[in-house]
Parts: C-alpha cells; structure tokens; sequence
C-alpha cells in the first residue's frame, strides 16, 4: 500500500476494542476517523465532480445492484472503470434511454479509481491510519481494488441486497475487508448499512461475479463480455488475517434464526465502518428528503 507521508490524523484508531468487535461482528464502527474539515474537503470535490459531468455523451450505464437475479451492471463502461473516474446511474433515474432528473441527483455512483485519479480521495486511502488498520488486521502487502463515493438519492436512492463482498472481490483465500466512510449522517430514514453481525463467522461465499464468457466484437474489433454474472463457487470460508489462515478456519454453527437478523448501524459523518469480505449486509431505499453520500474502497 503506498505511503503518501506522515498522516497524525486518527492516529492509533484501531484499539483492541475495535479489533475484537471486528473479529466478534464481522464489523467495527470507528467514529470520527475522518475529520469535519476531511469531510467537508471530500464533499466540496465530489460536488465539483457532479458539477463538471458532461451525460450526453455516455451511454447512462445505470447501477443495477442485482436485486433481480437476471440483471447486474456490465458493459464496456462498467468494464473500463477500474482506474478511472466513471459515473454511474440510479436505475430510477433513466427511463428510455433519458435521464429523468437532474444529473446531480441522477448518479448513483462515482469510481472505481478515486484513489488513484483524485488527490483528495488517494490521500485518505493510502493514509498512515489506513495503513494501521491493515497491519492490525494481518495483512502483508495489501492493495487497494477500488473505490468510489456512493450516493443514495433522495427518493429514488436504489436498495441494495443482501450480499458479501468477497463474493465481488473473490481470492483464495478470502481477503476483502471494506472501509466504508460516511460522508453524511447516515440513518434508517436514508438508507443506512444493516449487518447480519457475526455472519462472516458462519457463511461460506458459496458464489462468485465474473465477466460472461460470451462476448460481442465491437466495430473497433475489441471483444467485450456480454454483461456479468454469479458462478457458483465450491463453498469459501476464512478469517483474518487473511494470508496465514490459508483457508484452514470453518465455519461456526448456524445460530439461533432469531440473530440471523439485519441490525441497522446508524453512523454520523467522519465514521468508518469496517467490513469483512465476509459479512452480509444490506442496505434500503432511502425514500427520505435527504441524501446519503458515502466514500468506500475495498482492499
């Protein structure tokens, strides 16, 4: 992970509290991990982003967050996003090939390359107290594998289902932790995280998202994938840290169906939320007056 200088914000963050509550949960909440004055940086170039989008010529790729099984992003655009700053819509904010509300509210999405394109961003990825939380938690030589902000609109703010993100970002063995930062207060009403706590202690990821082995040829002559899809995957299960367990854990017992529950976990800006690759989660339709703006990136 690059180290882009002394960084004495949040120092020593992750306390052996946070440490057990992610080993015990799946999941640990660190408030204040970035500052007002981060967040309102972070907020001021996001809006900037928005601002300098220019839709008419893309092709409004929407954020198709799998909620009907026959459907998840997945063309040329979603395709080249990895190291650039792509933009991407609420499936609410299209319809027949037309944006239906104002740009600013219209995207869902901003990334996959944040931390490598945006100063802002790539600072607070490669920050020392980043680097911390990756030592902490075992990892020998981390990479960052995305990033982006993601924007629940307000009204037309998508659900998200339950999922793991190892699942996304599959390895054997598994090794995907999420950092997840509120940029807003983050509530029920706009579509807070909700946890199954102690899931990844539990769940294999029995399934994994790649590219469709069926392409098209584009006139360029480049070959594209037809879209995504789920494979299913011999049942993968491991814990932190990743690179010494090997795949040796297993999975605990199922437990009583009545703590196979989603908990919401309401956080206010500046808060980083872990998460285990793991770990399911959800999140719902904000159907509020208020937006829900959160930066996350995945290592």
């Amino acid at each position: 992970m690059t180290n882009t200088g002394t960084d004495t914000s949040a120092a020593g963050c992750f306390s052996k509290e946070h440490q057990l509550e992610f080993a015990r949960n799946g999941c640990a909440v660190i408030k204040d991990f970035v500052s007002a004055e981060e967040v309102a940086a972070l907020r001021r170039r996001t809006s900037a982003l928005l601002e300098a989008f220019d839709p008419s010529d893309h092709p409004l790729t929407t954020f198709e967050t799998g909620s009907r099984e026959d459907r998840h992003i997945g063309d040329k655009y979603f395709f080249d996003s990895s190291d650039r700053v792509s933009y991407f819509f609420d499936e609410d904010a299209v319809s027949e090939g037309k944006l239906v509300v104002d740009k600013q509210r219209a995207v869902n999405k901003i990334g996959h390359g944040l931390h490598i394109r945006e100063p802002l961003f790539a600072k607070l990825t490669h920050s020392d107290r980043v680097k911390e939380i990756a030592e902490k938690l075992g990892y020998e030589d981390p990479r960052v594998l995305q990033s982006m902000v993601i924007f629940k609109q307000p009204r037309i703010g998508g659900a998200v289902p339950l999922h793991q993100d190892s699942s996304f970002l599959f390895t054997r063995p598994l090794s995907a932790c999420g950092f997840w930062i509120a940029l807003e207060d983050c509530t029920v009403t706009n579509g807070c995280l909700e946890v199954v706590l102690g899931s990844h202690r539990y769940s294999p990821v029995t399934r994994r998202f790649v590219r469709k082995q069926e392409s098209t040829v584009l006139a360029s002559g480049e070959s594209v994938p037809d879209g995504t899809e789920f494979v299913s995957v011999e049942p993968a299960f491991s814990l932190f840290p990743p690179a010494r367990d090997c795949g040796q854990a297993r999975p605990e017992p199922m437990p009583d169906p009545q703590s196979d529950e989603c908990r919401p976990l309401e956080v206010s800006a500046g808060s980083l939320v872990l998460i285990h690759g793991q770990l399911l989660h959800r999140s719902s339709h904000n159907y509020s007056d208020r937006s829900r703006w959160i930066y996350t990136f995945h290592i």
